[in-house]
């Protein structure tokens, strides 16, 4: 495959990707599929979510970088070797998009989400029970033990909900880094040999 048709394909396939990053952060901030917690979202809201990860980093980060990728594998003026060394820049910040998305939502999954849950004296407080750090990571920690996931008794169901919703952005941030990292390994092999584009010119001719 020419490194133009690369790009092509390397291009459509982070779309997908990018998409799915910005769903995810929205639905985050509905837990219990409600809007009261975005109303109050300096309480109710975990700070991972409104770092905007899914949205900033593996959206908007590779979206633009998409559109170039695919618009370098097209024959015309991007389909060249210039074209081809910007797709590294684009792929590059393509990249750092899908770091940070994998950042934000790998914090959000250690620390958990905001709830409300049961203290020692049986009062109801809202806050973070299963706030971590790395270091405290093991099999105790309640990522590995689902028993823990019913201490949050509002919003119902939140823990699964986080947990499914920052995976999908972790996982998508991850593809989207390995995507671009791709391409800026395919732009510059485009750089120097071309896109291929050149010579299908000559083979019509």
């Amino acid at each position: 495959m020419c490194t133009g048709a690369c790009s092509r394909v390397l291009g459509a396939a982070l779309w997908p990707f990018a998409l799915l990053c910005i769903v995810c952060n929205i639905v985050l901030a509905f837990p219990d599929w409600k809007t009261q917690y975005v109303h109050h979202w300096g309480e109710y809201l975990t700070p991972e979510i409104l770092y905007l990860g899914g949205i900033i980093g593996g959206g908007i980060m590779v979206m633009v970088p998409a559109v170039h990728i695919q618009a370098t594998g097209r024959k015309g003026c991007c389909g060249n070797r210039c074209g081809m060394c910007l797709s590294i820049i684009f792929a590059a910040v393509g990249a750092l998009g899908g770091i940070y998305a994998v950042a934000t939502s790998s914090l959000g999954l250690v620390h958990g989400p905001v709830c409300q849950y049961p203290l020692a004296n049986g009062t109801l407080e809202w806050g973070r029970p299963f706030e971590s750090s790395l270091e405290d990571f093991s099999e105790k920690n309640y990522l590995f033990d689902t028993s823990l996931w019913d201490v949050c008794r509002d919003p119902p169901g939140v823990t699964r909900f986080n947990v499914i919703l920052f995976s999908i952005i972790l996982a998508s941030g991850l593809v989207e880094f390995c995507l671009c990292a791709l391409q800026i390994f395919n732009g510059l092999f485009g750089c120097v040999c071309g896109t291929c584009n050149e010579e299908e010119k000559e083979t019509y001719h």
